[in-house]
């Protein structure tokens, strides 16, 4: 390297000076930042990736040569200064950590010139994300995504030191491995070794990790790389990163302990606060059935209430449609907001509910005197009214706001609305995060599309105890032993107790409407491997991604990704992905055929 860089040879980084370092002799290597002209001294800013120092070029002190060249000098040229670090006097920058010092530039070596940047290389820009994606290597110079990318790499540091303490061995899976179509769509690799045959990237490591349980490895972890083919939204790529991990021998409560352990040290060394355990939890159906959501945002209240009972013998159609077809009839109570919400406030929250699918939203008002002012009123009885009040704990001023649909539809409706609420009422409370475990998941799903039963988290996880004798004459009361880790109303991620036992995971493959033929097909390795004395285990995996961009407070997860995709699954930089040449495809054993457009 020492060709390259000449005599001189880095002693500090520009983000490190302080009033401790005057009098000292140091070698800056970097970027230029800035440049400023005052009468006949130069100033240029050194920028790293840990800051940036002041150096000083002076008649008195510099050389004419480093003064031609310190005049010459264009944003974003890669230099190397070596001067004296002297105190700026009563120029200090109190704005700045460098900002007591400054560097008098004794030598100055230009190693690189640089052509205008498309963009400026500052911690705030005016440039649209396409323009900084097809630039991606300036727009990582920036100081914002710089801090995000050392964040991801200390919280890659503190997952390891806190699972290794644990006892867990960081083992590596495959990347080509075997297409199995349960999910999001694979991303598919062609061998020119087998033609006509194909490796899948994989979505998880999700079979391999239990595969190291089979093999005695009782403890796995990995930083993982998975692939999905899905569609894509701010929170979502079809590349990503998961801290992945597996456990034999344990059950639920050690697997929580686990992963709580290691988000606690994470906050605690990242933002120096200590959070308090266990973490709360609710079950699937508790988290419905009071947020209508099964990743609920605890930082607020407006708690759902069933109003069915209360409402579904009242003269409004809607409100008896609904009871009488098995929907619900939903309602929050928002204190004091009679007044606050104005009239066209209600209409979008009444426009949110229908784009959600439900009929609308119905405000019910809390005059001064305890009255019931809404469109409604006059549908509903004394005793009916009174039982609204009871059940929603309303008082004079409050607003009462009520979805009645399908009970997925007004769960749904009514959580966007609440959402909605908190943000804009400013009753999130930003201070604090509130993690919450959610429990006890649906084991299936109706498929009516394809008009049979399917995995609602993958078919190799657990049923709950209590359910195995409803299996199969009643699958959709059965809970799974699955779990999600959830983060002010995002998940976080998710995991379950596996099947260790090959006579109840050929039972669940049936109930799946998978043959044994298929089985061994999709999963044949697996499934044997299963025969030959299996621990009981359990696992769970973390989006580091979304834990990144919550730390971070990024507004989208491609800040927190070094070289992020769009959302229409592509590079601007490197425009990937993009066609190859005939011959590299005849290798392969693949014709392209054209795809037909829809009118």
């Amino acid at each position: 390297m020492s060709e390259f860089i000449g005599e001189l040879k880095r002693t500090n980084k520009a983000g490190e000076l302080r009033a401790t370092d005057i009098g000292a002799e140091v070698v800056l290597m970097g970027w230029v930042g800035a440049l400023r002209n005052h009468g006949g001294c130069l100033f240029v800013d050194v920028r790293d990736r840990t800051g940036f120092s002041q150096v000083r070029f002076d008649p008195a002190i510099s050389g004419p040569e480093e003064l031609l060249l310190a005049e010459k000098l264009r944003l974003e040229d890669v230099v190397g200064v070596r001067g004296k670090v002297v105190s700026r006097g009563a120029n200090v920058n109190p704005r700045i950590p460098t900002g007591e010092v400054e560097v008098e530039g004794i030598r100055l070596v230009r190693y690189s010139a640089a052509q205008t940047p498309p963009f400026r290389i500052a911690e705030e820009t005016d440039a649209q994300e396409t323009l900084r994606l097809k630039h991606r290597y300036l727009d990582l110079r920036r100081p914002p995504l710089q801090r995000n990318l050392i964040l991801r790499s200390r919280v890659n540091q503190l997952t390891r030191e806190y699972l290794a303490g644990e006892g867990f061995l960081e083992l590596e899976t495959p990347i080509l491995g075997k297409s199995t179509p349960e999910g999001a769509r694979d991303y598919l690799v062609p061998s020119r070794v087998q033609p006509g045959q194909f490796f899948a990237l994989p979505q998880s490591p999700q079979l391999y990790k239990q595969l190291f349980m089979v093999a005695g490895f009782d403890r796995y972890f990995q930083i993982c790389r998975c692939f999905r083919d899905e569609d894509l939204r701010a929170d979502r790529q079809p590349e990503f990163t998961q801290i992945d991990v597996e456990l034999s021998f344990a059950d639920q409560e050690e697997v929580f302990a686990v992963m709580e352990g290691l988000v606690c040290r994470i906050w605690h060394e990242i933002k120096g606060i200590d959070l308090p355990r266990p973490f709360p939890r609710l079950t699937h159906a508790a988290a419905l059935a009071r947020y209508g959501s099964d990743k609920p945002d605890l930082r607020f209240g407006l708690e759902f209430v069933d109003l069915t009972a209360a409402l579904g013998q009242s003269e409004f159609k809607a409100f008896t449609a609904a009871a009488e077809s098995g929907g619900l009839i939903l309602g929050i109570r928002v204190p004091g907001a009679a007044e606050k919400i104005s009239r066209k406030a209600q209409d979008g929250l009444n426009e949110l509910a229908k784009s959600y699918g439900a009929k609308g939203v119905i405000p019910v008002k809390v005059g001064g005197e305890g009255a019931l002012q809404s469109g409604i009123d006059k549908f509903l009885t004394d005793a009916q009214r009174q039982a609204l009040r009871v059940a929603l704990g309303l008082q004079p001023g409050d607003l009462a706001l009520i979805v009645a649909d399908t009970p997925a539809v007004a769960r749904e409706a009514l959580n966007r609305v609440r959402l909605q609420l908190g943000e804009s009422l400013g009753l999130v409370d930003r201070s604090q995060d509130r993690f919450l475990w959610v429990t006890d998941f649906p084991l299936f799903e109706w498929s009516a599309e394809e008009q049979r039963w399917t995995s609602a988290h993958h078919p190799f996880t657990s049923p709950h105890p209590a359910d195995l004798d409803r299996v199969q004459d009643d699958p959709g009361s059965v809970r799974s032993y699955a779990y999600d880790l959830v983060l002010n109303g995002m998940e976080l991620g998710s995991g379950s107790i596996r099947i260790h036992d090959s006579e109840l995971q050929a039972r669940i493959f049936s109930l799946l409407g998978i043959s044994p033929e298929e089985a061994r097909y999709r999963f044949g390795y697996f499934v044997e491997a299963l025969t030959y004395g299996t621990p009981p285990h359990a696992g769970m995996a973390l989006g580091m991604d979304r834990l990144t961009m919550i730390l971070t407070g990024a507004a989208s997860i491609r800040d927190v990704i070094a070289f992020p995709k769009t959302t229409r699954a592509g590079c601007l930089m490197s425009d990937a992905p993009s066609p190859v040449p005939d011959a590299q495809l005849a290798e392969l054993g693949i014709a392209l055929r054209r795809r037909e457009q829809p009118d």
